[in-house]
């Protein structure tokens, strides 16, 4: 036996006791602090439609992906389909987008056997879809043993995932052989999994779900729902998903702006809304600058923000389409950058810093002039009052509907390949 074939069963072996053990230890106590629902967390679920698909998603961005996915599987197909999350804020987004699609919208298991059998035995689901880098080696272990498909959709590795996985590839090239098909959003992405040894007929570059998703999206979304947060006819600005490094840098290139536009203002979206307070702080070297966090103004009332610091989630997406001009966070820091699509959707090239390794069909959105990339407050602030010029808003308009008319139908393209193995699995059982 050679050192692959080693490498998985001993590394499920200690995994598996590495994660009895944290339970052995009180780890249940700890969890049932910091989440809610634990009974389906252990297991306890009911009422699931006999046959169905489950789909998982573990927050926000995944649960995006898969409600394009799971509206095609419903559209396409007489499946149930169950999707379960990790977060809260995850299982609010799948209410919110899949509230009469899903048939049933749950936790996942924590990954012990007991839990995960559990589950198994009360979903018994036809196949599995995993969102993006969900990779979880009991869940995948099981559905093997017990012959279910399971999927990797929209599947990508950040560098860090990639380098982390990496150290340990041969454990994980167990682990990715429970898949029966890999799915993945670029060539970029193709690459990373297979310098992890999944054979190269078992991967297809389908394209991003996510830009399915907000295609769908875009058609409720609308500039009004927050029109009230611009000051007569001057520019909104709106800095979206930013971390701890960024703020200041956007604060500093409003204020260049507000020399010539004195009635603009800036709205800054967190990444993590727990931050709203640093961000108004960054404010506070500027006596001509007043920040005030969202949840402190009536919008039925006149107030004097000069920036507007969102402290909850869940309405970034309309506040692109309110916006004139946009920064997307995430990208002056080593994070990896966030989407840069949602404001390209309404014709605003997403500005972004120099780290987008993310999402690396990026460069082709700059190539097109769907995006721009700055590394500076200067730069910012000289890239968004070119986009003030009607001629350039009008270029950007034609430039990001060009980008997009390149893209679609990952989410369908998806489906058709599941649907396909699992014919083809269900005619050898046959």
């Amino acid at each position: 036996m050679n050192i692959k074939s080693k490498a998985y069963p001993a590394g499920m072996a200690l995994y598996r006791s590495c994660v009895r053990t944290f339970f052995a230890l009180g780890g249940l106590n700890i969890l049932k602090r910091k989440y809610k629902d634990i009974a389906e967390r252990t297991g306890e679920v009911a009422g699931i439609p006999e046959g169905s698909i489950w789909v998982h998603a573990v927050s926000v961005g995944e649960v995006q992906s898969a409600s394009s996915l799971i509206r095609r599987i419903k559209s396409k197909s007489a499946y149930p389909c169950v999707i379960s999350t990790v977060t809260p804020t995850g299982n609010d987004t799948a209410h919110r987008l899949l509230d009469g699609i899903a048939d049933r919208i749950i936790y996942s298991p924590f990954d012990l056997g007991q839990f995960v059998s559990r589950s198994l035995n009360s979903i018994n689901p036809v196949a599995y879809i995993t969102m993006e880098t969900e990779l979880w080696p009991e869940i995948l272990s099981q559905l093997k043993a017990r012959n279910i498909p399971a999927f990797l959709a929209n599947g990508r590795l950040s560098e860090k995932s990639f380098r982390n996985l990496k150290r340990t590839k041969y454990f994980w090239q167990g682990v990715l052989e429970c898949l029966a098909k890999l799915m993945v959003r670029f060539d970029e992405d193709k690459s990373k999994f297979l310098a992890l040894g999944v054979p190269e007929d078992k991967i297809t570059v389908t394209g991003d779900c996510k830009i399915d998703a907000l295609l769908d999206r875009r058609k409720t979304a609308g500039p009004d729902k927050w029109s009230w947060l611009r000051k007569k006819d001057a520019p909104l600005f709106v800095a979206g998903s930013t971390h701890q490094g960024e703020d200041d840098i956007v604060i500093a290139a409003f204020r260049i702006l507000r020399r010539k536009y004195p009635d603009a203002r800036l709205a800054i979206v967190p990444r993590h809304p727990e931050r709203a307070l640093m961000a108004v702080a960054s404010a506070l070297p500027y006596p001509e600058l007043h920040a005030e966090l969202l949840s402190h103004i009536d919008p039925d009332k006149r107030f004097e923000a000069d920036i507007i610091v969102v402290d909850r989630i869940g309405v970034l997406f309309d506040l692109y389409a309110a916006a004139d001009a946009v920064f997307v966070g995430g990208s002056l820091v080593e994070k990896g950058g966030q989407n840069p699509f949602e404001p390209a959707l309404f014709g605003l090239p997403a500005v972004h810093g120099p780290c987008m390794t993310d999402f690396p069909d990026t460069s082709r959105m700059d190539a097109m002039g769907a995006a721009v990339c700055v590394n500076s407050d200067s730069d910012l602030a000289h890239t968004w009052e070119e986009m003030l010029e009607p001629s350039a808003r009008n270029k950007a308009l034609y430039d990001c509907e060009a980008y997009f008319a390149t893209l679609g139908g990952a989410a369908e393209k998806t489906w058709d390949i599941i649907e396909a193995c699992m014919l083809d699995r269900k005619g050898g059982e046959g």
